[in-house]
């Protein structure tokens, strides 16, 4: 188990964050983390650490976390 999917509970994002993850993947939910959350602990889900980030790639999308903060930066569809 690696170290994001152990400190799940630490993901949050910005006000700013949540606007862009909407955005750019076209998703109308209340909970942003929470959306994250699930795709990232989806048994399909990739999860790969380059740099000072985590990038997790499920169902099409890519969801980008600082490593050290577990704020979740970005959302892009693959």
């Amino acid at each position: 188990m690696n170290d994001l999917i152990k400190n799940i509970d630490k993901l949050h994002t910005t006000e700013m964050g949540v606007e862009r993850i909407k955005r750019n993947l076209s998703i109308a939910v209340d909970d942003v983390v929470q959306w994250c959350s699930i795709k990232i602990l989806d048994e399909s889900s990739t999860i790969e650490r380059r740099g000072k980030n985590w990038y997790v790639n499920v169902d099409n999308y890519e969801i980008t976390v600082n490593a050290s903060s577990y704020t979740i930066i970005t959302a892009h569809k693959q």
